[in-house]
């Protein structure tokens, strides 16, 4: 993958910028550092800034594993123009038939599993989490989730972040809904930047001429084409963003000449 942020790589990342673009951005990893207790995952106050700014020039959304009361509360005060939660199921279309198999999925589980201190299943209604950051005995914990998950009916099975995700098969994912907002906002292309395995979807969801993917982090396997080193440089994608669609006032104040004054 190509660093976005290189000099020789400024003209893809205009390109897009100057088109009919929608910018969207996965949550945690992208927006905001991942952290220890995930409950405690916030965007920087510069990220904060610059993304307001940013929402104010572009069609922006945010598309999140977090369910999406959770997300839209960590978004607030900041003008994004739609928000998806639990990977595109919500706001929920397959309703009663997601949040039933995932019950089911919640009982398998709870049995299945064994306790591991630090292990936590995550029951978010149209999806689940299961995330072993702090378990002592990684891969332990990983071969009883393999062996835990492998034949649970109707069941995708994600890896995330020291975590493993389980979406109903065959539903909505963070590719059918960056497609759906792109429609939606009557936007001919996207720039998408996430940051793990839940965030291929996207990646791959367009042509490379119609969808900028970004990755957060190298990975030897993915579908983006270009990367930033770590998440501390979307600060320095936001401000470029900005540079590169500048108010149409600002730019001709940078470009009128001073008027000489009179002696």
């Amino acid at each position: 993958m190509a660093d976005i942020l290189a000099k020789s790589h400024l003209p893809v990342l205009a390109a897009f910028a100057s088109s009919n673009v929608l910018l969207a951005f996965d949550y945690d990893g992208t927006l905001a550092p991942i952290v220890p207790m995930p409950s405690r995952a916030r965007m920087r106050r510069e990220t904060r800034q610059l993304l307001t700014r940013v929402a104010g020039r572009y069609p922006c959304v945010v598309i999140s594993g977090r369910r999406l009361d959770d997300v839209t509360m960590r978004l607030n005060g900041i003008p994004v123009w739609y928000v998806f939660g639990n990977f595109g199921h919500e706001p929920a279309r397959q309703g009663e038939r997601s949040s039933r198999a995932v019950r089911n999925w919640m009982h398998r589980l709870t049995e299945r599993l064994p306790t591991h201190r630090g292990l936590v299943i995550e029951e978010k209604k149209y999806s689940v989490t299961i995330h072993y950051r702090h378990v002592r005995d990684k891969r332990g914990a990983l071969a009883a989730i393999d062996d835990a998950v492998r034949d649970l009916q109707d069941a995708r099975i994600l890896g995330g972040s020291h975590a493993v995700n389980l979406l109903p098969q065959g539903g909505p994912d963070k590719g059918v809904a960056l497609q759906q907002a792109r429609r939606l906002f009557f936007c001919e292309t996207a720039i998408y930047v996430g940051d793990d395995a839940t965030d291929e979807d996207a990646f791959m969801s367009a042509r490379p001429d119609r969808l900028l993917a970004i990755r957060v982090g190298a990975a030897s396997a993915s579908h983006a084409r270009f990367r930033l080193k770590r998440q501390a440089e979307i600060d320095e994608l936001l401000r470029t963003l900005l540079e590169l669609r500048r108010p149409r006032c600002d730019q001709s104040t940078r470009s009128r000449p001073k008027k000489k004054r009179r002696v």
